[in-house]
């Protein structure tokens, strides 16, 4: 599940968030994902096998850690690219003891509002 960064939606649960966070792949993806990535560059860039790191992937896609991006190729071989789609999450303890989570989202230029619908208009091809 990729989330749609522009609708207006709920925050994932917060067990969701913190399995993919207490997972040292996972974390191992945070700390070398830069820039937009091909599974493959993931892969080879964080010593991960190919398989494993579409699992994480989507693991961490679930608990919207990561945006998905369709890159659109004029041989019509598009390619998907993925990304952190956060700047930090705050854990805070209610006062009737439950966890209260809050993710901070990286702001959107224009070129990657059509990008992203773009990506999902071809989703429905």
């Amino acid at each position: 599940m990729v989330r749609d960064s522009f609708a207006e939606e709920t925050e994932p649960e917060v067990e969701t968030v913190l399995e993919a966070l207490r997972d040292e792949d996972c974390r191992t993806i945070i700390r070398h994902l830069e820039g937009p990535m091909t599974a493959s560059d993931v892969s080879e860039h964080c010593d991960i096998p190919l398989s494993t790191t579409y699992r994480k992937l989507d693991t961490m896609a679930d608990a919207t850690l990561l945006e998905e991006l369709t890159e659109i190729r004029t041989d019509g071989r598009h390619t998907t690219r993925y990304r952190l789609d956060f700047d930090e999450v705050l854990l805070a303890v209610e006062d009737d003891r439950t966890l209260d989570m809050r993710i901070s989202r990286p702001a959107r230029s224009a070129d990657e509002r059509l990008e992203y619908l773009w990506s999902e208009v071809r989703k429905g091809i």
